[in-house]
């Protein structure tokens, strides 16, 4: 066969030698393996078929006038287009199952196909294969946020925190899409984890600048989650035991032409949680441990070289459950407070689609599924308070009783359901001489719906409410009155946002220059119960200009230059439960807008070294925000859409690539962020803050924050590896003496002795820094006789509590004004050491 397609090579070249001057040689090979891929079709700029030998070795000719593109397949891997430049005969390519392609110094991708993974000056930065597995694999929950709150661009979080702030923009407006499916709530324990399994992810890249107009739906920061691809020729099993969880992972083949990869996940925290009530009392109090179980299920199969479908699915549950009792007892005070809490959570969708390219030189890709989250919460406090009056207050206030008694119950039950059904359309049409031309569109259908009743308390102060037109004489100056507030809420909506796109893509010779002309529209009709809004069309065009300057420039791979700027929206999640009690009147409601402009470099250096360097500028504008009224004993919401903000930072970060002794990188993120609530009212409750309509900053601002992540490897079989932080603290509200208080309780009658302590938002005051240490230790083993491979691990992190308390506000007991012990330590972890272990083999 090797021999045919040899001498039909060569006997083109010399039939069409007028036009032809060379013709190169193109190896294809796995990259994982090293081994050659036999039978690798490459199709040619003309329309010829070549097929590899058992080298994966092919001759194709090319002219000599100029680059031409190639397509080059392999069952089970990603399609590839790739120019081939006037210069050089030998290229060889390395691809990944279902990964990314490596290239060689001479190869050049003409543009990146979407669903890959690809780190791009000004737009994105990914993170792959060991790299990933080495800083997500470790901790009570392996998480690939872990990895993700480690790249430059993005805000501290702590362990227990998978909703990081994305260049200075909102923790939950980071979208994120998994194999081309959008996933508004892609979290466990409402933002504790994420979803996303390392075991179950071949690649992630978060997109935080000018990133194509191809995605849409934040203004922040865009996830994609590359699902890993099973083998189309062999069975595949993964397993994997770590702290709380167990992995099992079973690909199996479909004839050569696909697969099927079924995966599942089980936590087993009651051990861990037994373990910390012994040193951590507020634990002690969880009745039933934190559980998730969740299965996926990924699958492919080509029916034609040119056709290939694929799925992909998700289901998990997850929850905890907690009853905590507390008594007090001093000679003038007798408590008891009763906590009972149950808290479930269910995520699901499935999506499928195909892939086809109808010629050599496009290719045409829809995807279509179905989505659902729900949450149900119910618990109640009942609290308990049996209390002498001081005889000063009885002087003061004119008390005529010796002791009051406090009896109060306050109740929670809400089921918040969301459900969404979507499909998108995306063509894309090499045009030649470096031009590439896209279009596409998407629907997505949202329902959201929730039903709560719940009671509680509320307190407000006798100055606040007299601002808002309340009067309370019989209250003395200084005094808070108390309201029994009752919630009861059904809302029913609906929304159907609309999306389409078209971009142009120009790479030159060699890609010295390339540039990216794109514009997006984003359009949302919302439906109610009983009324609908319409919305203006939110216009987003982008542009993107990439200067290659320098190539093979002594100790210099490449130098570059990127400038991009461009229109992003998104819809906030607060617009789910309007009601036609807020009185929002068409083209009122507006979707969040930024625009965001980016300068950035790239320096690539011999010996696998990289330095990016990236300035931005973000303006956020038509920003929802909720204000909620508590008083006098019902919630009253209303909502305004003219928030906004001044953002602007720049990230660096120094890396060395894979390599065999050591690798890593170092990253720092300056951001300063500014937001303002123009509408916010006085005794309305803002999201982030209320600084009556004052510039402010956000609740998750930290102004900087350093990562190094370092792999040490003396041995082939050993990596140790070390992660250590610095993040500057967020926002801290000055707080004021404390001091007693006169409280008016729900009965309108009666005044009691309680502590309280002022609070206002401050522009200077800050948490302490926070200085995250943890290290992993991994060992390898592989079997090349049956290619059994494994690792084991153990992780310490945490390791900065044994010589680091950074101190906070304290907390008090409002009957005595008595500061609680150990209450000024500001948590960002669990206080002590974590130890966790992981084990994983694979076949």
């Amino acid at each position: 066969m090797s021999k045919k397609i040899i001498t039909g090579a060569i006997l083109l070249l010399f039939s069409l030698g007028f036009l032809f001057a060379r013709d190169v040689e193109v190896s294809v090979e796995d990259a994982d393996l090293d081994m050659p891929l036999e039978g690798a079709v490459i199709l040619s700029w003309d329309g010829t078929e070549y097929t590899g030998n058992e080298e994966g070795r092919v001759m194709v000719a090319v002219p000599d006038d100029r680059p031409v593109v190639l397509v080059i397949r392999y069952p089970g891997y990603e399609t590839r287009r790739l120019t081939i430049p006037r210069t050089g005969d030998r290229f060889t390519v390395a691809l990944r199952l279902g990964g990314d392609i490596l290239e060689s110094r001479e190869l050049v991708i003409e543009a990146r196909r979407p669903g890959t993974s690809e780190t791009r000056s000004g737009r994105s930065v990914a993170i792959t294969g060991e790299t990933l597995s080495r800083t997500a694999e470790i901790g009570i929950v392996e998480d690939v946020m872990t990895s993700i709150k480690l790249l430059p661009g993005v805000g501290y979080t702590g362990s227990f925190n998978a909703m990081p702030s994305i260049r200075g923009g909102e923790p939950g407006d980071l979208m994120a899409v998994l194999d081309g499916f959008y996933i508004s709530q892609p979290y466990h324990w409402n933002g504790v984890v994420s979803i996303f399994d390392p075991k179950m992810v071949a690649s992630a890249q978060l997109s935080h600048g000018v990133f194509s107009s191809r995605y849409g739906h934040t203004i922040s920061g865009l996830l994609e989650i590359n699902s890993k691809q099973p083998s189309p020729v062999e069975t595949e099993l993964d397993m994997g035991i770590s702290t709380s969880a167990a992995n099992l992972n079973l690909s199996v083949p479909l004839w050569g032409k696909g697969g099927v990869m079924f995966m599942g996940k089980v936590t087993y925290w009651d051990p861990f949680i037994w373990l910390a009530k012994q040193f951590v009392a507020d634990v002690r109090f969880v009745r039933v441990a934190p559980y998730i179980r969740s299965t996926a299920l990924t699958g492919n199969y080509r029916l034609a070289p040119e056709l290939e479908l694929t799925a992909s699915g998700f289901f998990g549950v997850d929850g905890v459950g907690a009853f905590y009792h507390n008594y007090s007892g001093y000679t003038s005070l007798t408590s008891t407070s009763d906590m009972s809490f149950d808290w479930i959570n269910r995520l699901g969708f499935l999506n499928m689609g195909f892939t086809y390219n109808p010629r050599p030189a496009m290719m045409l890709k829809a995807n279509a599924g179905a989505g659902f989250f729900q949450s149900d919460t119910a618990g109640y406090i009942a609290n308990n308070v049996f209390m002498y009056y001081s005889e000063e207050f009885k002087k003061n206030y004119h008390i005529t009783d010796d002791y009051y008694n406090i009896d109060r119950l306050q109740h929670m039950s809400l089921t918040t359901t969301t459900a969404n059904f979507q499909g998108r359309v995306d063509f894309d049409w090499e045009l030649g001489h470096g031009f590439l031309f896209a279009a596409g569109a998407q629907e997505l259908y949202s329902q959201w719906i929730q039903e709560e009743n719940s009671q509680f308390f509320v307190e407000f102060s006798k100055e606040l409410l007299e601002q808002m037109g309340i009067s309370y004489p019989n209250v003395p100056s200084g005094g808070y009155i108390t309201f029994l507030n009752q919630i009861p809420i059904s809302v029913h909506n609906h929304g159907l946002t609309t999306s389409a796109y078209t971009l142009l893509e120009y790479s030159g010779p060699r890609r010295i220059f390339g540039a990216e002309l794109g514009l997006r529209v984003d359009h949302l009709y919302f439906m109610g119960r009983d009324f609908t809004i319409q919305t203006i069309p939110a216009l987003n065009p982008r542009l993107n200009l990439d200067f290659n300057v320098l190539k093979d420039k002594g100790p210099l791979d490449s130098l570059s230059f990127t400038l991009g700027t461009g229109l992003f929206s998104s819809q906030n999640e607060l617009i789910s439960f309007i009601q036609a009690q807020n009185r929002i009147s068409d083209f009122e409601l507006k979707q969040n807008r930024s625009w965001t402009s980016i300068a950035g470099t790239k320096i690539d250096l011999q010996e696998g070294f990289t330095f990016t360097l990236e300035g931005y500028f973000k303006y956020v504008f038509d920003l929802a925000y909720e204000g909620l009224a508590l008083i006098p004993t019902e919630t009253q919401t209303a909502g305004y859409f003219d928030g906004e903000g001044f953002i602007w930072g720049f990230d660096m970060m120094f890396q060395k690539l894979e390599s065999r002794f050591w690798d890593g990188w170092i990253s720092y993120s300056f951001v300063y962020a500014r937001y303002r609530n123009p509408s916010a009212k006085p005794g309305e409750w803002i999201s982030g803050a209320n600084v009556n309509g004052d510039w402010y900053y956000p609740s998750f601002h930290r102004f900087h924050t350093l990562n190094l992540v370092l792999n040490i490897k003396p041995v082939r079989f050993v990596n140790i590896a070390f992660r250590f932080g610095l993040a500057s603290g967020v926002p801290r509200s000055d707080t004021g003496r404390i001091r007693v208080a006169p409280l008016l309780l729900e009965d309108g009658k009666t005044l009691v002795e309680v502590y309280k302590r002022g609070t206002r938002y401050s522009d200077t005051n800050r948490m302490p820094w926070a200085i995250p240490l943890d290290i992993k230790l991994s060992w390898f083993f592989f079997n090349s006789r049956n290619r059994v491979q494994g690792e084991a691990y153990l992780g310490l992190e945490n390791l900065q509590t044994l010589f680091y308390k950074p101190k906070g506000n304290t907390t008090f007991n409002r009957y005595t004004g008595k500061e609680e012990a150990g209450s000024s330590t500001a948590i960002y972890n669990l206080p002590i050491p974590m130890i966790s272990f992981g084990f994983k083999w694979s076949y």
